[in-house]
């Protein structure tokens, strides 16, 4: 039997690291007796109304495909919301797109808009995604240093620094995971001025908005003149508990929605109709239920700051998400070395802040949709580690 010398893997796939929250959690597999404080995910159940709407529309029968674009009345309502909570009005038959996450159609809108080469801008640490997700579409990603001084914010002044005449897209995500950061309508008139001037593409992720705790959350393409040339990303995970009903959305001018929507009748078709089912539900009776959850965010969010800052690891109050990031230096470890040994000593898992780029070493995300009787364990037994590392 003969074999054959080449890999057949393509190059910009092989040159992409493996997803270093994956990678870490593959230990947490193996380990008894963990608390979580690592994948971000809602600890909450999908509120009862939500998984009833799907329920029934299985016993209706609806598991059939859907237009690629998505059901028609559920871009109604995903028209309804956005004007709504964001201010910005959008065509339901031609401006919105359903796909399977936010993760979906940020791929859809990098494919679609996309040349090889192209550049785009984005701000980190960052969720893990959106670097391998820019090379996945053959562009170029250039990162720009958010620091927490700043409160994870990122500055017009830095973005415009490495503006170059290949640059085509600005990715902009908050409140961002794994910081909390978050932005003032101030600061975003000013990175609007940039891409204005620089004609660049904004492609804003706000799957965290609905978890603001404190101020006013803006979407950019809110601002005048800026939703022509914004694509806004959306979805259902984070806000209604529905990590796993694969459910987002797109919203933008008609001209890139096509361009999404080709992409995406191609290679995924359309979303689940029963997630489908369920976000019309999510949409037009879930704000009670985001609303209590947000609450108890909140709750655990004030105490494992507090825990954290009282142990000695800086960290800045998060205005939004349900993550807090706390600079681990003064331990003498690295955030791998001080996660692992968190892991295997204590019991408790978080993320390596260098998980989210290069920017995020000498940090930990600590996720805190995690019970509150949990993470006042997690941080005591933290607060353990610190001290044995600070004693040598």
């Amino acid at each position: 039997m003969s074999t054959s010398s080449r890999t057949f893997i393509a190059d910009h796939v092989s040159g992409i690291p493996r997803s270093g929250i994956r990678d870490f959690f593959e230990l947490v597999q193996n380990t008894i007796g963990v608390i979580s404080l690592g994948v971000g995910e809602p600890d909450f159940a999908t509120p009862w109304h939500i998984r009833e709407a799907a329920i029934y529309a299985l016993e209706r029968g609806r598991t059939q495909y859907t237009s690629n674009l998505g059901l028609l009345k559920l871009r109604g309502c995903i028209c309804t919301y956005v004007e709504s909570k964001f201010g910005v009005r959008y065509d339901p038959k031609s401006q919105v797109l359903v796909a399977v996450g936010v993760s979906e159609a940020l791929d859809l809108a990098l494919r679609a808009t996309l040349n090889p080469g192209d550049e785009v801008i984005y701000h980190e640490p960052c969720y893990v995604s959106y670097s391998p997700s820019v090379i996945l579409s053959h562009g170029v990603p250039v990162p720009v240093v958010c620091r927490a001084e700043d409160g994870f914010a990122v500055t017009a002044k830095a973005i415009e620094a490495v503006v170059t005449p290949r640059s085509k897209v600005l990715m902009l995500s908050f409140p961002t995971n794994p910081t909390g950061g978050t932005m003032t309508r101030e600061q975003l008139i000013e990175i609007a001025e940039v891409a204005r001037r620089h004609d660049l593409l904004i492609i804003t992720d706000e799957i965290y908005s609905e978890l603001t705790f404190e101020g006013e959350h803006v979407s950019i393409a809110s601002l005048a003149g800026m939703a022509e040339r914004t694509l806004f990303l959306h979805g259902f995970s984070k806000a209604y508990a529905m990590t796993g009903f694969r459910i987002g959305y797109a919203c933008g001018p008609c001209h890139l929605i096509d361009a999404m929507m080709k992409v995406h009748q191609y290679a995924i078709m359309c979303a689940s109709i029963i997630a489908q089912e369920a976000a019309i539900e999510a949409l037009t009776h879930g704000e009670a239920a985001t609303a209590a959850m947000r609450d108890q965010y909140r709750l655990r969010r004030n105490f494992i700051v507090k825990a954290l800052n009282d142990m000695g690891l800086p960290c800045h109050l998060p205005r939004g998400s349900f993550y807090a990031f706390p600079n681990i230096s003064s331990t003498g470890l690295g955030s791998k070395e001080f996660a692992i040994r968190l892991l295997n000593e204590e019991k408790v898992a978080c993320v390596p802040g260098g998980a989210f780029g290069p920017s995020g070493e000498g940090f930990l995300r600590c996720c805190f949709a995690t019970a509150f009787d949990q993470i006042q364990i997690a941080m005591d037994r933290t607060s353990k580690l610190v001290d044995r590392c600070r004693k040598g």
